[in-house]
């Protein structure tokens, strides 16, 4: 029974032989690992072009490199079993931890039944759109396929995070953090260097599953109200017997990087009988005041600095939904290495109201003494005495289009068109695929109404390369908004009850305003910001709530740069996937020096 030629069986007792060809086995074996090699192969040759690259890896910058596989898991975030997005088998996904200027090639194994992109929130994609991941600047990647992301975060710091754009995946998780530190030649702004630094991703989370969510919208209903909150994929009992999230040496100094992953609710974030001191804000150096309490608004992220300088035992971190009926929150546990004792089952109180939360928006200044991704000082940027070239004002609305729930800026609902919006500009086609400026800049919503007639259709602002645009967003809706720009910070000039006129440009704060990239309004009130446009490419401006975003309340900003050189803007990656009416036509005049 050694000759591994044949099995015989026997049925019956009768003998009959099987025969099994190694051959045909060892072919199986050898086409297997042949896959694979040519899996590593491509990789290979991905890092090898994008040395011999002089456009996307930059004067010998460091290159950090990822291979992830995106794939389908089982897990109970809230306690219910149900199916997450993974990235190498964790949720969250790993954590991207840089360097500024660091070149970032992730080579990212579609292993789900459906298409699928990442974005990069926060990160700035300088003169290189392409790698935005935003179903208006790539086709998604096909199921079974590979695709590699290549970009530098260039003139950077901070604290961002990356997620799911396509379909509703973001509900199903495959969100990560994304951590971009100083150079050693620059020096940072702390009294004392933390000991470790902690990301805290925190979320409102559904039980519902993603596609049962995206079903709801694609009806035209609401996706109702989340079931929880969720502190690294986790909810945590709070009862004493959570295993420790984080761990801290009496005597020494934390940084914690909050970022609020969500889908509709803003997060404030405290920890148990400690006080949290404000370093930075999506990528900007903070005036360092010091709060109990932080509110973490969709889409936004900052970090603090924390001192383990109480009694050496466990402590909450506490993460709960504001401006809702009925607060959910979610705890994880801190503990002091050689720590006796259980945390106190007393959580601290979350803050009560809006105006609390406008109030300390107000509190929050740019560090106009410290250098970030640069030696100069932040404060060296004088953007309160540049002239404003253009001013857009945005107002969000509800309504309905043929029965179906739809949200619009300025009475435009966008719609993705199936040429991406990018790919139809570069290959001279974007007459076929959409119209520009369907949207006004100034808007004005009818006397006595909440919403108006809206447009459905591709939403896209055909703007100037490097003018200094004023946007404000003006919210009549009940409930807090926010919204992201991608491809720049800009700076958060004021937020106000009531609604903005010209005269208002009087209560900006034009000398130390934080340069961000996330901004929330307040219900009945305003938001203004201010932004050069010195960044070729197409950038998306969103709500960061799930929902909006998907049924439409979002836009994006063309600025093609009138020399189309390499200057400028990069070309489209060789790599790139091809969709749409652009699938098969021959390869436009590449950009050159």
């Amino acid at each position: 029974m050694h000759n591994h030629s044949l099995i015989v069986l026997f049925v019956n007792r009768n003998p009959f032989i099987v025969s099994i060809k190694i051959k045909q086995r060892k072919k199986k074996v050898e086409k297997k690992k042949k896959r694979k090699d040519m899996e590593k192969l491509r990789f290979v040759l991905v890092l090898l072009a994008l040395c011999l690259s002089t456009s996307l890896v930059k004067g010998g910058d460091p290159t950090l490199f990822f291979e992830w596989k995106v794939s389908y898991g089982t897990i109970s975030p809230l306690g219910v079993p149900q199916q997450v997005i993974l990235i190498n088998d964790k949720f969250p996904g790993p954590i991207i931890n840089g360097t500024s200027n660091n070149n970032v090639v992730v080579n990212v194994f579609n292993q789900l039944d459906e298409p699928f992109l990442f974005t990069w929130n926060g990160v700035q994609q300088r003169k290189n759109s392409w790698q935005e991941g935003t179903l208006g600047t790539n086709c998604p990647i096909p199921p079974g396929s590979n695709f590699t992301y290549q970009f530098q975060v260039k003139d950077q710091i901070g604290s961002f995070f990356y997620y799911p754009t396509t379909a509703l995946h973001r509900a199903a998780g495959g969100y990560g953090g994304i951590s971009v530190h100083s150079r050693a030649l620059i020096p940072v702004p702390y009294d004392v260097n933390p000991a470790d630094e902690f990301f805290v991703l925190v979320s409102d989370w559904y039980t519902k599953s993603h596609t049962q969510l995206k079903k709801f919208l694609d009806s035209g209903r609401s996706m109702g109200r989340p079931e929880g909150v969720i502190i690294n994929g986790k909810s945590g009992k709070g009862d004493g017997k959570d295993e420790p999230m984080f761990s801290m040496t009496p005597g020494k100094t934390y940084r914690y990087r909050f970022c609020n992953v969500g889908m509709k609710d803003s997060i404030n974030v405290r920890i148990q009988g400690h006080t949290m001191k404000l370093v930075e804000i999506e990528g900007s150096h903070t005036v360092q005041n010091m709060y109990d309490s932080l509110d973490v608004h969709l889409g936004q992220c900052m970090s603090v600095l924390v001192t383990a300088d109480k009694d050496p035992k466990d402590y909450f971190l506490v993460a709960s939904t504001r401006f809702t009926k009925e607060p959910h929150t979610a705890t994880a546990t801190i503990r002091y290495t050689n720590g006796k004792g259980p945390a106190s089952p007393e959580l601290p109180k979350a803050p009560v109201g809006w105006a609390w939360s406008l109030n300390q928006f107000r509190s929050f200044r740019w560090n106009l003494t410290a250098s970030a991704a640069r030696p100069n000082p932040q404060g060296s940027y004088h953007y309160g005495q540049i002239n404003i070239t253009r001013t857009i004002k945005l107002v969000n609305t509800a309504g309905q289009v043929d029965g179906k729930l739809r949200y619009a800026l300025n009475g435009v609902s966008h719609e993705n068109p199936t040429t991406p919006i990018k790919l139809a500009e570069y290959y001279g086609v974007a007459d076929k695929v959409f119209k520009y400026d369907l949207m006004k800049d100034d808007y004005e919503l009818p006397a006595g109404k909440a919403e108006e007639k809206i447009t459905l259709a591709p939403n896209v602002v055909n703007a100037t390369y490097r003018n200094f645009v004023e946007i404000i967003f003006e919210n009549h809706e009940k409930s807090v908004q926010s919204f992201h720009l991608a491809g720049y910070s800009f700076f958060a000039v004021a937020v106000e009850p009531g609604k903005w006129t010209p005269e208002k440009r009087r209560n900006y704060n034009l000398l130390d305003a934080v340069s961000r990239n996330t901004i929330q309004v307040y219900p009945n009130s305003w938001a203004a910001i201010m932004t050069t446009l010195d960044n070729a490419g197409l950038w998306n401006l969103r709500s960061n709530s799930v929902e909006r975003q998907y049924l439409g309340q979002q836009l994006y900003f063309s600025v093609l740069s009138p020399k189309r050189d390499l200057k400028d803007e990069y070309n489209m990656p060789d790599n790139d996937v091809l969709c749409g009416i652009i699938k098969d036509m021959p390869l436009p005049k590449p950009y050159s020096v």
